[in-house]
């Protein structure tokens, strides 16, 4: 089972693809889509959904999940998050796919076992459980991979 996890963002939208083979987690592919700042926000929105569209048909998952997000104080920059998060989940939909939608304190949960866990410590366990050599950069792409591992948990539990 393959599943493409999403880390939203507008200025890097972080992604990350692990399959599951029996016990054992590969990452296929990870990284984050970037924008330009200063671009109208209408044309980075349609940048990141062609760059995700492609991505996630290169890898034609069965899963997807987009981390949901929590926003307490600067409504500008969650106001554009939201944005580019609803870019993910269309580009969701157009694979056939609905997204499993983990809070962040869940894929914490999930990948560390602690729902409040630092971003150091997720890049660690992502690195563990992935069997990779070096923590995953950007922060966006290890935060996507983290989220794609609790795709594919919260899968197993769907069956």
């Amino acid at each position: 089972m393959i599943c493409f996890g999403i880390d939203p963002g507008i200025g890097l939208m972080g992604y990350g693809v692990v399959r599951q083979h029996g016990g054992d987690l590969t990452a296929l592919d990870y990284g984050a889509i970037p924008t330009e700042p200063g671009r109208p926000v209408a044309l980075r929105l349609l940048d990141l959904f062609g760059e995700l569209d492609a991505k996630i048909k290169e890898h034609g998952p069965d899963v997807i999940a987009v981390e949901r997000l929590f926003f307490g104080q600067n409504r500008t920059t969650a106001e554009m998050v939201f944005q580019a998060r609803g870019v993910a989940l269309l580009a969701s939909a157009r694979a056939g796919l609905v997204p499993y939608e983990p809070k962040p304190s869940e894929v914490k949960l999930s990948v560390c076992g602690n729902g409040a866990a630092d971003k150091r410590q997720v890049q660690g366990m992502v690195r563990r459980i992935l069997n990779l050599e070096r923590d995953p950069k950007p922060d966006d792409a290890a935060d996507a991979l983290a989220v794609a591992i609790t795709g594919l948990s919260l899968a197993v539990y769907d069956r």
